[in-house]
């Protein structure tokens, strides 16, 4: 295969993921954003079996794999012959449907972690982040009456350092406005996606690459990785995020 574009450990590959994906080298982690199939647009197609491929390349490993609820429900036959659940995470966006919808404004997508059914959980590369130090908290409690004895104003506090594990919804700006492609993600929440399941210098896989913001967090983490897309287009805008010297969304 002659790649699109290769760099410093980041290799880009325009093609069908489903054939090029059974060429790559074994991975310790996916990270896919597939099309949902939920509106008219032509890119917005379901591909069918590109988990056959992506299962054999993980050995051991995860899949992070992007959707909504109704998209993993239309699928879930199809995951379920070759993985099995280990978690979900919920990325919560400032913005989200408009006036014109008729449901609650959705302002989430799913990001739900999987693994070969032939792996065992413990063997899969899993690094747990810590949250956001705690802010500053007092509670003041008002004084015990007098036949309790004389006891003055007490308070309880935390102070700044506490540390905890990261939440499983993460709340994030969208790229709107700036991205260049329909789908883009924030690289923050794909970087913590990519930290959880791999190890400075491991690649990664990103099927559905897109804009490239998988490689992007790759690099920015330390790691390889492939990116595989079929339109040349987005291989283009890809190869040109990563020529870039900071990534601001």
């Amino acid at each position: 295969m002659k790649p699109y574009y290769e760099h410093a450990g980041i290799t880009i590959y325009h093609g069908d993921c489903r054939e090029i994906i059974p060429q790559l080298p074994l991975v310790p982690c996916v990270i896919a954003d597939p099309p949902y199939g939920e509106t008219a647009f032509d890119w917005d197609n379901l591909v069918e079996d590109w988990l056959r491929p992506t299962v054999e390349v993980l050995k051991p490993g995860t899949l992070w794999c992007f959707g909504s609820l109704r998209y993993f429900l239309a699928t879930a036959a199809q995951f379920g012959v070759w993985f099995k659940l280990a978690q979900d995470v919920i990325w919560e966006k400032h913005n989200g449907s408009g006036f014109s919808a008729d449901r609650f404004r959705r302002v989430h997508e799913h990001a739900v972690q999987f693994y070969p059914r032939t792996t065992k959980w413990e063997d899969c590369v899993k690094n747990p982040l810590k949250g956001h130090p705690s802010d500053h908290k007092q509670v003041i409690r008002h004084s015990p009456p007098k036949h309790a004895g004389h006891v003055g104003a007490s308070k309880y506090q935390t102070t700044r350092g506490e540390f905890c594990l990261q939440r499983s919804v993460i709340y994030c700006r969208s790229t709107h406005r700036k991205a260049v492609h329909p789908t883009q993600k924030p690289v923050s929440v794909v970087e913590m996606l990519v930290k959880y399941s791999s190890n400075p210098g491991d690649t990664i896989i990103e099927p559905f690459m897109g804009s490239g913001t998988g490689l992007i967090a790759a690099k920015n983490t330390g790691r390889f990785a492939i990116g595989i897309d079929n339109q040349e287009w987005c291989c283009e805008i890809a190869a040109k995020r990563l020529s870039q010297e900071v990534f601001q969304f």
